[in-house]
């Protein structure tokens, strides 16, 4: 399995942070929809497969934080160890999304494009800085281009076709030729 096929079968689910005191508790980053779920999934790895981890416990830490308990981190010098280490699973460990749902890993890549077929570039990431989630497209020429992931402005989401068809705001300007 090449690199991109084995990144493309394994979905991106949390981020470790910082330590939090002394006994081996971690912060912890969960991208899933209910940010608590993260500790029902068995075999979580890292991005290269090779380190598998178990949360043996989570508990919120404010907004958007959680504080995990780890297998076989019973320290600080362990947590650290683990700081900004991103948490996978086999895409086959989860069951496919729901209708008008998608994996992040499935929208990096798409072709972005208007309802008219010009091609605006390709998502290369999606971001979310607290007020929803936001697609990152870097269009043929200039600097990357933030549009907000709804509806209005991503009326289509086609995964099997390759592409999101996309409707700028009257405020965004398109990619500079």
């Amino acid at each position: 399995m090449t690199e991109r096929a084995r990144e493309k079968n394994l979905l991106l689910l949390g981020r470790f942070g910082a330590p939090h005191g002394v006994r081996g508790d971690i912060r912890l980053q969960s991208f899933t929809s209910d940010p608590l779920a993260i500790a029902t999934y068995d075999g979580l790895t890292d991005k290269s497969g090779s380190r598998h981890f178990r949360l043996r416990a989570v508990r919120p830490q404010g907004k958007d934080m959680l504080v995990a308990q780890v297998e076989g981190v019973d320290d600080r010098a362990g947590a650290e160890a683990l700081s900004r280490v991103e948490l996978y699973i086999p895409r086959e460990a989860l069951s496919p999304p729901e209708e008008e749902e998608f994996y992040i890993a499935d929208l990096i890549g798409l072709r972005a494009e208007t309802a008219e077929g010009e091609v605006m570039g390709v998502v290369v990431a999606v971001r979310n800085f607290g007020a929803g989630d936001i697609l990152e497209i870097r269009p043929l020429h200039g600097e990357t281009i933030l549009l907000p992931f709804t509806k209005a402005v991503v009326p289509i989401v086609d995964v099997a076709g390759g592409r999101v068809v996309v409707e700028p705001p009257a405020e965004v300007e398109g990619p500079a030729d």
